[in-house]
């Protein structure tokens, strides 16, 4: 048996585009960073005072809403998973999300290192420990349940 492709790291855009089936104004993650296939993954959101959904928080001033960032952190899990070449034809659903906690704001202008790590993986599901970081200084951590399915 041959090993398989080697990983370039980091993953662009293009490459991520590549692996999950998002797009723009969806897609969350910008670059991945780090890939230990089936271990673990970090990504990078570069968060823009362009970006159409922000909220206004503290002060007045534009903040990423939670779902937002929550949903680039279960992005970089999936392509985690996706990016082995036996689950390239499947989709990442999520089935739960637990234990989140929201420890500070996103603003305009930073960059979340996004970082996702196996709990168990078994079969077709699976479990996440998501972990967003903006300068060091943890903004969002949660667990994530997932299961994989065909694409139809």
């Amino acid at each position: 048996m041959s090993d398989p492709p080697e990983i370039r790291l980091p993953l662009e855009i293009e490459d991520i585009k590549r692996i999950l089936p998002h797009r723009h104004p969806f897609l969350h993650v910008d670059r991945i960073v780090e890939l230990e296939p089936d271990r673990r993954v970090v990504g990078i959101k570069n968060v823009s005072a362009n970006d159409r959904y922000f909220i206004t928080g503290p002060r007045g001033l534009p903040v990423l809403p939670a779902t937002i960032l929550t949903e680039a952190m279960a992005q970089v899990g999936a392509v985690l998973i996706l990016i082995k070449p036996e689950n390239r034809s499947r989709l990442v659903y999520f089935m739960g999300i637990d234990r989140v906690r929201y420890r500070r704001p996103v603003m305009a202008g930073d960059s979340v290192y996004l970082e996702g790590t196996v709990v168990r993986l078994r079969g077709k599901m699976g479990t996440l420990r998501g972990v967003a970081r903006v300068d060091g200084r943890i903004v969002c951590e949660g667990q994530m349940n997932f299961a994989l399915a065909e694409r139809s």
